[in-house]
């Protein structure tokens, strides 16, 4: 019998129902020690968090975070608001020795993600950060043949992340949809948004990252605040382009933009060693191209691996439905909370922990850095 582990979500936007579809899903393909249960939900408006939890199941609401954290029925914290409320949410809830999980970034930079990791560390209390593209099983597999060495010494790694979503001159910035553009709530654009993603895949199969050099723009200068009603000057990166030397001498590229007209999520990353290479796309996402050079030379190519075709070898697909139907982008999540609660049985933490998690927001401070002082930057 598993035993329960109650949830308290804060904030109901985009990522709280991918989060509640995953607590929901798991106990239904996964057998684990613990069962998610869907406690209480808190948002700021009593109406929309009434909606929210009768459409997925929470039992119970709050209006205020502060309420939710201190509630004995409550083990897991799970943080899904705005970057700037990231910090003292996870303190708070750690102090009053609740489980954290919180949204990706980790932090508005790291000063403040060493303050987090200090709470949960002297709490010992469980933590994680949903960076979910881990958990896609294409892109965990590419990870496992990087680490079994089918691709020899590491050359190359770029990796790119398009968006067209913020053209308009007219999209106005803050408020309850579009914080990510308000750079007092987000703290960075698309650097802590979506190159936040690539960077934490990339430190995971390739290791750490010595240096990068960057260049950013806004090319929207001013927008009109949902909050005061008046235009203001836009703070975050539109844009985003930077190289980096990793520290195992290989060298990467990364881009990132929300002004690549007809492109409304388009991820890749491309890894070049020594004995072959990998390439994965989002819109693909169960195919995990690869190319071995020690393939016999007439029959040396490209070749589409489609990680759904064998359940027992390809990761998490033994969970779900027969070889050859293909999962989607909401599983990743599935996979992530899967992957926290067997960590609460084994001891053995899934990542990224805060720890982890922090490794990224230093690459984007020193990304952010190094391009407003034009300079090559050293990672913390």
């Amino acid at each position: 019998m598993s035993k329960p582990l109650n949830i308290g979500l804060i904030g109901c936007g985009f990522m709280g129902r991918a989060h509640s579809n995953a607590y929901n899903q798991v106990s239904h393909f996964f057998d684990l020690a613990y069962r998610p249960v869907l406690k209480a939900v808190c948002a700021r408006n009593a109406e929309s968090a009434q909606a929210f939890a009768a459409r997925w199941g929470y039992e119970t609401v709050e209006t205020d975070w502060k309420k939710l954290i201190t509630r004995k029925d409550i083990d897991a914290v799970d943080i899904c608001v705005p970057n700037n409320l990231h910090h003292e949410i996870a303190i708070a809830a750690a102090k009053a020795g609740k489980m954290v999980l919180c949204e990706k970034p980790l932090s508005m930079n790291t000063a403040q993600g060493r303050e987090m990791i200090t709470a949960v560390e002297e709490a010992k209390v469980p933590n994680m950060v949903w960076y979910n593209y881990r958990r896609v099983p294409a892109v965990t597999m590419a990870k496992h043949l990087v680490d079994e060495g089918k691709l020899g010494r590491i050359f190359h790694y770029r990796a790119v992340f398009l968006q067209d979503w913020t053209i308009s001159a007219d999209l106005p910035q803050g408020g309850t949809a579009l914080w990510r553009l308000d750079a007092s709530a987000a703290g960075s654009g698309v650097t802590g948004d979506l190159l936040a993603h690539c960077i934490d895949t990339a430190l995971w199969i390739n290791g750490g990252i010595d240096s990068v050099s960057a260049m950013t723009e806004t090319f929207i200068k001013e927008r009109k605040s949902n909050l005061t009603g008046k235009v203001e000057k836009v703070g975050i990166d539109d844009a985003c382009a930077f190289l980096a030397r990793f520290n195992n001498g290989s060298l990467a590229t990364f881009e990132s933009t929300r002004y690549a007209r007809g492109h409304k999520a388009l991820y890749t990353f491309e890894i070049n060693g020594e004995k072959g290479s990998l390439k994965w796309d989002l819109h693909d996402l169960h195919r995990l191209q690869m190319f071995d050079h020690n393939d016999e030379s007439r029959l040396r190519g490209w070749k589409s691996i489609h990680v759904t075709d064998h359940g027992g070898e390809h990761p998490y697909m033994d969970k779900w439905w027969v070889p050859g139907l293909q999962i989607g982008y909401e599983h990743s999540f599935t996979h992530q909370v899967a992957d926290f609660l067997q960590g609460l049985e084994t001891g053995k933490p899934a990542g990224p922990t805060f720890r982890d998690a922090l490794e990224t927001q230093q690459v984007c401070d020193a990304v952010l850095a190094s391009a407003q002082e034009g300079r090559w930057m050293k990672v913390q």
